[in-house]
């Protein structure tokens, strides 16, 4: 079909960066955390979702922000820990100041293994990691720990007779009760070393009920849809393991930074976050 202009008024052409078979026509939750942040790498499906959340809850891409602050600070707690090796579970589009940038930057020896199921998150972090030996990106769910810990250690970057830091960074409330997520968690703190770290960050309807109702909805329409926890569920995850002080708090006050251009209300921004040690 040609408008009167004599230009194609069908759908934009699919960017080269999208896998085949993708549909294009879908949210995705991993698409639309990357619009909250900045990114480039989502479809207009997964803008005009995040559209409609942050007029709801306009401080949305500051909790994303404050998301992400947070797993910067776990990063370089668990590296100055004398931990160098990190599995990223759920990890997403790769951002600026992601996870190998962090470690690496506190240790250059550091190794990262990022996890996704998301064809658009491992295509674009294949791109981006190319050239680099210490880290890499693998297709897989994390709800398969068996199948996911194989595929991570069969890049020669996990050795799980060492300790390694395990990320479950903003993903754990995309897994819902029917999938067992403690089940899950602990499937993945037996296969870790002693000595080794979880970290978790957890979306939380605990702070803002009414808000949080309304962006479990708007999740639903998603493949990937949202499970917001409370503080007493999120710790019923993390059976053992020992928390690291300040235990598990909101997101902002885990050893808090001056992170300029956030606001210093730790309610501002729900959920919960914690390092856990494994016992």
């Amino acid at each position: 079909m040609v408008s009167l202009g004599g230009r194609s008024s069908g759908p934009p052409p699919r960017p080269v960066w999208a896998p085949a078979g993708l549909d294009l026509d879908r949210p995705n939750a991993a698409r639309v955390y990357d619009y909250y942040l900045g990114g480039a790498h989502n479809f207009a499906a997964d803008r005009a979702m995040a559209r409609e959340a942050i007029a709801d809850w306009p401080d949305l891409p500051l909790i994303m922000q404050a998301n992400r602050a947070f797993l910067r600070r776990a990063v370089r707690f668990v590296v100055r820990s004398g931990i160098s090796q990190l599995l990223d579970l759920g990890s997403g589009i790769p951002t600026v100041g992601n996870v190998h940038e962090v470690a690496e930057a506190e240790n250059q020896d550091a190794r990262v293994v990022y996890v996704d199921r998301d064809p658009v998150a491992v295509t674009h972090g294949q791109a981006l990691l190319s050239g680099n030996a210490n880290a890499t990106i693998i297709q897989s769910d994390l709800r398969d720990p068996g199948s996911t810990l194989a595929l991570a250690t069969a890049t020669g970057l996990i050795d799980l007779s060492e300790p390694i830091a395990v990320l479950l960074v903003a993903v754990l409330h995309f897994v819902p009760d029917t999938d067992d997520p403690a089940s899950i968690i602990d499937r993945y703190r037996q296969a870790m070393a002693p000595g080794s770290c979880l970290v978790i960050c957890h979306a939380s309807p605990d702070q803002q009920p009414r808000r949080a109702a309304t962006h479990q909805e708007l999740y639903s329409r998603t493949s990937t849809p949202m499970t917001m926890r409370s503080r007493e569920a999120v710790a019923a995850l993390l059976a053992g393991f020992g928390l690291v002080e300040p235990g598990l708090v909101l997101m902002a006050q885990w050893r808090p930074e001056d992170e300029s251009g956030l606001p210093r209300n730790a309610q501002r921004f729900p959920g919960y976050a914690a390092v856990a040690s494994r016992l």
